[in-house]
């Protein structure tokens, strides 16, 4: 049965109020394919029941709300930002410190944590001296079910063959059954944790940002709000890095923007 358009805006007004995500008349196809596929997982008979339910149960409400979230990712993805992490942004920062010796990357809507990740092997690769130091990769995203299957770390032939190269499939995973499960070294720098980022973030002071095709899907006053937050948590010689279609220095003029190896990423201005 198709979504009716009294169904269409209730998810439309559910996800703008509770992720601030904005999904226009246009994409009414999206909405039913993701309902439907939703309905089917909870075993309920149509879109209209699903909705109804929603209306009065937070449980489905939030299962709704996840279902609707964009969770596209590869490992790798977009090359070009971990080659200008790996070359100028990462050596700074270990330079800079060298007293603290402690090092943090927030891996914001983090998905099924291919991100999280190939940050985790990046640093392993480039970074053996960090071994020493305590290094925390954490890794959010607003949907509890696929924070889970991130901290399980096993992923499909499919997923593998999407940005990681053969050296590193055969270093740091192991083929179990039709599945590769990441080996223990790979998983111990990354934190998984359930977070909006539209409430108050619990974590620890980040010194590399990545939030990157995140800020395309908020409203201009949301990505504002987000962009004040992270200039009050990220340290000075920090770095913010955005989407390839994203920026910062529109939208908050207190950031500034560094270009390298055919990436971008953001300071907070001095």
């Amino acid at each position: 049965m198709p979504v009716s358009a009294a169904d269409v805006q209730f998810v439309r007004e559910l996800l703008q109020r509770r992720a601030a995500i904005q999904v226009d008349e246009t994409k009414e196809y999206l909405i039913e394919m993701r309902l439907e596929q939703l309905a089917r997982e909870v075993g309920i008979a149509s879109i209209p029941d699903l909705v109804r339910q929603a209306r009065g149960q937070k449980t489905i409400e939030t299962r709704i709300v996840e279902a609707m979230t964009t969770h596209e990712t590869s490992f790798f993805r977009d090359l070009h930002p971990f080659n200008l992490l790996k070359k100028e942004v990462l050596p700074q920062l270990v330079a800079a410190r060298q007293t603290t010796r402690s090092l943090t990357i927030w891996s914001a809507a983090c998905s099924s944590g291919q991100e999280a990740y190939s940050l985790s092997m990046l640093i392993l690769e480039n970074f053996p001296d960090l071994a020493r130091w305590p290094v925390r990769i954490i890794g959010t995203d607003i949907s509890e079910q696929i924070v889970a299957k991130a901290r399980e770390g096993k992923f499909r032939q499919l997923d593998v063959n999407r940005g990681l190269p053969a050296t590193l499939l055969v270093k740091y995973f192991e083929k179990i059954g039709a599945e590769w499960q990441l080996k223990p070294i790979v998983r111990s720098l990354v934190d998984f944790r359930q977070m909006n980022l539209l409430d108050t973030w619990n974590m620890p002071r980040p010194d590399i940002v990545f939030m990157r095709n995140v800020l395309i899907y908020f409203d201009q006053i949301t990505k504002k709000n987000i962009l004040v937050k992270l200039r009050g948590l990220i340290p000075k010689d920090g770095a913010l890095f955005l989407g390839a279609a994203e920026t910062a220095t529109t939208i908050d003029d207190k950031w500034d923007r560094f270009a390298n190896e055919n990436a971008t990423y953001y300071r907070v201005r001095p």
